[in-house]
């Protein structure tokens, strides 16, 4: 049957329209993202990604869900409940020494974001200042196994200070009250939360050797195989967008995420120093004139070093074998972060 003359136009208009942004006139690629927590300041670039229509101009549907932890969304992206997990990837890499086929794609906050609150009036300057005081840690978490050696960069054990083991819930209200002098965690994330009802600063991991990658993105190897292309454009979506907010545009950023999650009833005053507060941990000497993103196969290296040492990999690791720079697309990310959306 000939076609009519307008359905072949309209044909014909459809096909030039996804040439013209560089994708198929075809259904967009769905992907499914688990986030690492509930909403804070590290997830501004998706949800801008999304309040933006970068996803749908990049041929994606994408769903957002949030999470409950870095290990827990390691855990159901390596089962492949997820197309795409987002969080910290240092639980990646030892889940990956476990036997868990996961794979990081993209790197957002390439240092080490753990380290040591403390009050900004109590003089704590370094480990060594630590000694006779309360410091609040949770036994399952990051921060656990490298105690002993953040503690011996002032010359400390840990008969010279009392560790108070409590749950990662509790933790943020223990040091807030005043019930511990100090407490461990994700600084990007709790230095805002707790500055505002108890002024703090920070001692970081990185600063005494203890490098390992933070935020990013991963997936398992079987779905890197089979939906590389999708994968590709999400990460350097995302990756254009971290470096577009970070480039003086963070407002743009809390308000996406107030947007996307408005029962969350959240701070924008707190996101916004969330986001702040990444920019120190984005990048590492090697991956400073890198593409938004690109990770370095060094900081790898060092990580799996560290995390060795730390007694928490069952099996050798290469770089390689942890993460891929393959599916970032340079121009997407530089046309993004230069606002051309």
């Amino acid at each position: 049957m000939m076609m009519s003359a307008r359905r072949w136009i309209g044909l014909a208009f459809a096909m030039l329209a996804g040439c013209l942004i560089g994708f198929p006139a075809h259904a967009a690629d769905t992907l499914k993202v688990r986030l690492d927590w509930t909403p804070w300041g590290n997830q501004a670039p998706m949800h801008f990604a999304a309040q933006k229509g970068l996803f749908k101009k990049y041929g994606l549907d994408v769903t957002l869900d949030d999470g409950n932890g870095s290990v827990s969304t390691v855990q159901i992206v390596g089962n492949g409940e997820y197309d795409i997990g987002h969080a910290s990837l240092a639980p990646m890499i030892i889940a990956r020494s476990k036997g868990l086929s996961v794979k990081a794609f993209a790197g957002f906050v390439q240092k080490n974001d753990i380290g040591l609150l403390v009050p900004a009036d109590s003089g704590i300057r370094s480990p060594a200042d630590l000694k006779g005081k309360k410091i609040a840690f949770t036994a399952g978490s990051l921060e656990a196994p490298f105690i002993d050696r953040f503690l011996a960069a002032g010359k400390l054990t840990r008969n010279d200070v009392e560790l108070l083991n409590v749950s990662a819930a509790a933790k943020a209200g223990t040091y807030i009250s005043g019930g511990a002098d100090g407490a461990f965690s994700s600084v990007p994330f709790f230095l805002p939360v707790a500055s505002s009802k108890r002024p703090s600063t920070s001692l970081n991991f990185v600063d005494y050797g203890l490098q390992f990658p933070s935020f990013g993105l991963f997936a398992t190897e079987k779905t890197i195989q089979t939906k590389a292309d999708a994968l590709r454009r999400f990460a350097s979506v995302v990756s254009g967008c971290w470096a577009y907010i970070l480039n003086g545009h963070v407002d743009e950023g809390v308000q996406a995420i107030i947007a996307a999650r408005p029962q969350a009833k959240l701070d924008p005053d707190v996101l916004r120093k969330q986001i702040e507060s990444i920019k120190a941990f984005a990048k590492t000497p090697a991956t400073e004139k890198l593409p938004f993103g690109v990770m370095a196969a060094s900081d790898w290296q060092t990580a799996i070093q560290v995390l060795s040492e730390g007694g928490l990999l069952e099996q050798k690791l290469k770089p390689d074998d942890v993460f891929t720079n393959d599916l970032i697309d340079k121009k997407i990310v530089a046309d993004i972060a230069d606002g051309k959306f």
